[in-house]
């Protein structure tokens, strides 16, 4: 399947389609989360894939900061039936690109084991140790 899409570093959005979005990609219901409020106060940026046909958001994700050289991706979603073609990879290329552009020296990525191809394979990302406490 070959989709065609725009990607949009720091593109517009509502907070109801992102919603929406990140609902149905993570399996939980829609509480109204103020994303604009989020990714303004904690982001370097964000990416919006959108089909041309109708503008419609196919895809985002997030990259959080710590206000210098690393950078975080979070929220990589993409609408169901529109996965496996390459949006993904867009979305994660061009937050790349981007997060590079702004002077950060590291882009970080933490995933479930199921996305290790993905994320390792498609994306160029290489494995390091990490820790995590779970709250």
């Amino acid at each position: 399947m070959h989709t065609t899409i725009t990607c949009t570093w720091r593109g517009p959005f509502g907070n109801d389609e992102v919603e929406r979005l990140h609902a149905a990609g993570f399996g939980h219901p829609p509480v109204g989360h103020d994303w604009r409020g989020q990714l303004e106060r904690h982001s370097l940026g964000w990416v919006c894939a959108r089909r041309p046909a109708d503008g419609a958001l196919a895809g985002f994700c997030n990259v959080a900061w710590d206000g210098g050289g690393h950078a975080f991706l979070l929220d990589v979603v993409v609408e169901r039936g529109l996965r496996r073609a390459g949006i993904a990879t867009a979305l994660v290329a061009t937050a790349t690109e981007e997060t590079r552009a702004a002077g950060c020296t590291w882009l970080h990525v933490d995933f479930e084991e199921h996305l290790r191809p993905f994320y390792l394979d498609a994306c160029g990302f290489r494995p390091t140790p990490a820790g995590l406490i779970a709250l």
